[in-house]
């Protein structure tokens, strides 16, 4: 049995001044997509694109740049809305208040596609074309983030049997039992190994579609698994069927993926 490290969320203090462990985890997964996004400009189809419908380096940054806002703004609202919706609608002001935690991966997921369609259509780029290219970008700053989740010491596991060699007790927690440690499961699933398959499966050029319906059909499978070894919301518990909220919105998101590769599959290889 093992016992949470306790690490310091803040990484570095100069007088007033904090930097979090969790704001460096962001800025890495900043950073992995940027090298990962110039990366991808090698692979099919984007290497072979000339003209006006070239991809560069700077539509890497820009879309960055629109992901982060999509991310903050639907990470923020997805939560509001889909676990706390009638605190939120009493304490309006709150929602501004993302200082005091809160936010939502697939409130995020749908403030990114937002970002996409903005970016999509300033820049005349077929949708599917710019959701491909940045699929396989997004899985590492999912680790980064889960990374960031253990040094905080939050979003822990369910009790674990006694024996579990890598049981782990979350003090914070407000039990000495040994839990999963969901975070590192979430780590190893969503984001290592979503990257891996995720990345091979990209390398080939697919159909228009394909590389960002295997990202949503990937990652809500994973999700879900990994659902069933964390703590769910202490202020929602399980929901119907047993299931927790983030297992009830990984379903659609499975479901959409793979209408959208069968759907991409009739397709021309090309847009």
């Amino acid at each position: 049995m093992l016992m949470y490290p306790q690490i310091d969320p803040v990484a570095l203090q100069i007088g007033p001044l904090a930097v979090h462990w969790y704001g460096i985890t962001y800025l890495v997964a900043f950073g992995l997509f940027m090298l990962l996004g110039v990366l991808r400009l090698r692979h099919a189809p984007f290497s072979a694109l000339r003209g006006a419908q070239a991809w560069s380096r700077r539509d890497v940054e820009d879309i960055l740049f629109l992901g982060v806002l999509g991310v903050i703004v639907g990470g923020r609202l997805g939560y509001c809305l889909f676990y706390k919706p009638g605190y939120y609608l009493g304490h309006p002001l709150e929602v501004f208040a993302v200082w005091q935690g809160g936010m939502s991966f697939h409130g995020g997921l749908l403030g990114v596609a937002v970002a996409l369609l903005w970016f999509a259509r300033s820049r005349q780029r077929p949708l599917l074309q710019v959701a491909d290219f940045v699929a396989p970008c997004v899985p590492t700053g999912l680790a980064a983030g889960r990374v960031g989740n253990f040094i905080n010491g939050e979003l822990w596991g369910r009790f674990a049997p006694p024996d579990l060699p890598w049981g782990m007790v979350f003090p914070q927690s407000g039990s000495m039992l040994p839990r999963h440690p969901s975070q590192v499961y979430q780590f190893l699933l969503e984001g290592l190994l979503l990257f891996v398959l995720l990345w091979l499966y990209a390398r080939r050029e697919r159909r228009p579609g394909q590389v960002a319906a295997a990202f949503l059909v990937g990652y809500g499978a994973l999700r879900f698994t990994a659902e069933y070894f964390r703590e769910p919301d202490s202020f929602l518990g399980l929901l119907s069927l047993g299931m927790s909220m983030g297992q009830w919105l990984c379903l659609p998101m499975i479901a959409s993926g793979a209408v959208l590769w069968l759907w991409a599959q009739r397709q021309p290889a090309r847009i």
